[in-house]
């Protein structure tokens, strides 16, 4: 019997340790996998890149705005610019335009009234109808008779006339200089001088423009050229802003010349001037 039992006890263990290795097995299988620590420090560092990604992209966005702006900033300034500059132009232009319309408003009245020159209104009979003004003011010079400039005198002389006549402004300038220099006491030598003032008037050199109007009215002051050297003068003053000096030499225009056109074109330019220039 002791026998018999000790079997049976060992058919039961038998029995039971399968079912037992069978519960744990199924236990075992029912519990979740613990997470990989390397893993879950690589998903952490995943994720800080990612937010640092977006916010280094969103100061990129805020830098490129901001620059945007000053750009739009500048571009509103240089428009401005632009602006200032192009009226400025016109401005100029418009001054530029007067200047040429008097000037050639003069060169016009001068060969219209060709005084005793008896030659077609060329620049020849400008410059002598101009001479014949003059002759009883300035001796003859050269070769030619009393009153009356030289052929030379007159070839030289036509030679600034036509470049001031032609926009050579420089090229009468250096013309009008170098006839006064070997020709002073010709006959024409009156006319020079003016144009001389209004070659460097034109190119808007006032210093030079107004001591060639200063020096007709110094050396011719009973001249025909008179009455617009001195109205020049005036100019050349205003232009400098001696404003002072500017009126008072308009005023004289009037006084002097009460009759001349001159005169009429001074109390214009009086009329528009800033009752506070001084």
């Amino acid at each position: 019997m002791p026998a018999l039992s000790l079997r049976r006890s060992e058919m039961a263990m038998r029995r039971v340790i399968p079912v037992a290795l069978l519960a744990f097995m199924s236990g075992c299988a029912s519990t979740p996998p613990e997470d990989d620590p390397v893993q879950m420090k690589l998903k952490d560092i995943d994720d800080r890149l990612a937010r640092v990604e977006h916010i280094v992209t969103n100061q990129s966005l805020v830098e490129m705005a901001q620059h945007l702006d000053e750009v739009q900033t500048s571009v509103r300034e240089l428009r401005g610019r632009v602006d200032e500059l192009e009226n400025s132009s016109q401005a100029m232009r418009k001054q530029q335009r007067d200047l040429y319309n008097d000037l050639d408003k003069r060169l016009g009245a001068q060969q219209g009234g060709g005084g005793g020159s008896s030659s077609p209104p060329t620049g020849s009979a400008l410059a002598g109808g101009a001479a014949g003004a003059a002759a009883g003011a300035a001796a003859g010079g050269g070769s030619g008779a009393s009153g009356s400039p030289s052929s030379v005198e007159q070839a030289v002389y036509n030679q600034a006339f036509d470049a001031l006549k032609a926009s050579s402004y420089s090229t009468a300038i250096t013309g009008f200089k170098d006839f006064l220099a070997s020709y002073s006491s010709s006959p024409l030598a009156e006319n020079a001088q003016y144009w001389l003032g209004e070659a460097y008037y034109v190119t808007r050199d006032y210093n030079n423009a107004s001591t060639a109007f200063r020096a007709v009215m110094d050396k011719w002051p009973d001249s025909r050229k008179a009455p617009d050297a001195l109205l020049k003068l005036g100019y050349t003053q205003y232009e400098l802003k001696k404003y002072a000096d500017a009126r008072k030499t308009l005023t004289q225009v009037k006084q002097k010349f009460p009759d001349s056109d001159a005169a009429k074109l001074a109390t214009d330019r009086l009329a528009h001037m800033p009752a506070d220039a001084n």
